[in-house]
């Protein structure tokens, strides 16, 4: 891709060709940063600043900011073991009994702080509208956020739930298709951390469930695609996350296979896992994301360029060579000026 092409894409403003949902709504999509270094009133203040709305802090860890001018951003400290405790404190009716157990999820909480991040959990925003979280990184970077690459035990990530523009197989296949090609490409410019890369919750897809996605030949119902997905990736720690997308579609296949309770109803979007978080670096914002993400949408919008790059990757994966490495990212870089 060319400098130039690439500057243009990186613009936060930047729009995807489809940008509408087929009942003519603009399309949403909600974001989920993983961070440190803020206290969570810390938190819930600069959001009331920059948005407004009403707080509600259901338990110490978790806290919604409800009526803001997007809808209810919700915090999280990323800890499902503490989460449940804090509901279990929240009903306690004796009152001493309530303040030793608020002592002690307070000093457990703070210990779980410097281990596993809180998260900001935006509401659906209008693509058109995403520019407006910048403010929110700038001002949360100020206030001493910190991100991925501030310590190796910080494998923080920035996940991104774009709204697709309609639910047919046949659109879903060729936005999975896009990305499994931009894969490589995407992972290097993003300069995956370490940590994260060696963790499970990116993990990306096995190559032959990969190949056999993008041979032309591949043309699944909604229930074949769906079963095929579940045969190896039955767990949300993918780089690019299909289970809630399926299970909003048919919820009673995927959980026939796995009950894991964070998907939930489901929901239209895909969840893209991969970005880092580097919020402490002032370079960084929600746009370095968002432009790769954007580049999957132009490929899967472009048919001739995406069947070349599926050919093509298809071709190399039954060579005596390895796909996953720079060459394959160089070739796509070499051909997306073409998008």
């Amino acid at each position: 891709m060319s400098a130039e092409r690439l500057n243009y894409l990186r613009r936060i403003d930047m729009l995807p060709p489809l940008l509408h949902t087929e009942s003519g709504k603009e399309r949403r999509v909600g974001v989920e940063i993983e961070l440190a270094g803020v206290a969570p009133k810390v938190l819930a203040d600069t959001i009331l600043d920059l948005y407004g709305g009403q707080q509600d802090a259901s338990t110490r860890m978790n806290f919604d900011i409800k009526d803001s001018s997007f809808g209810t951003f919700k915090l999280e400290l990323d800890a499902a073991s503490l989460k449940s405790l804090g509901e279990q404190q929240a009903n306690f009716d004796d009152k001493d009994y309530k303040k030793l157990a608020d002592f002690t999820l307070e000093i457990i909480a703070r210990a779980a702080e410097q281990l596993v991040p809180w998260e900001v959990v935006t509401p659906p925003i209008p693509f058109s509208q995403l520019c407006e979280l910048e403010p929110l990184i700038r001002l949360l970077r100020h206030r001493g956020a910190l991100g991925t690459r501030h310590a190796l035990r910080f494998a923080f990530g920035v996940h991104l739930n774009p709204e697709l523009p309609d639910l047919k197989v046949e659109t879903i296949l060729k936005f999975f298709r896009a990305y499994l090609c931009l894969y490589d490409w995407i992972h290097r410019q993003e300069k995956v951390d370490v940590t994260r890369s060696f963790s499970n919750y990116i993990k990306h897809f096995n190559k032959p469930y990969i190949t056999r996605v993008l041979e032309k030949t591949y043309r699944p119902t909604m229930d074949e695609f769906i079963d095929d997905y579940l045969v190896d990736n039955a767990t949300r720690n993918r780089s690019l996350d299909l289970l809630p997308l399926f299970t909003f579609i048919d919820k009673d296949r995927v959980s026939q296979v796995t009950q894991d309770p964070l998907i939930g109803n489901g929901r239209p979007t895909f969840h893209y896992r991969l970005p880092n978080c580097d919020i402490d670096n002032p370079m960084w914002g929600i746009e370095t994301p968002w432009s790769y993400w954007l580049a999957v949408e132009y490929l899967a919008n472009n048919e001739p360029l995406l069947d070349e790059f599926c050919k093509e990757y298809i071709v190399r994966s039954k060579r005596l060579m390895n796909v996953f490495d720079n060459t394959w990212a160089d070739y796509i870089a070499d051909n997306l000026a073409e998008i």
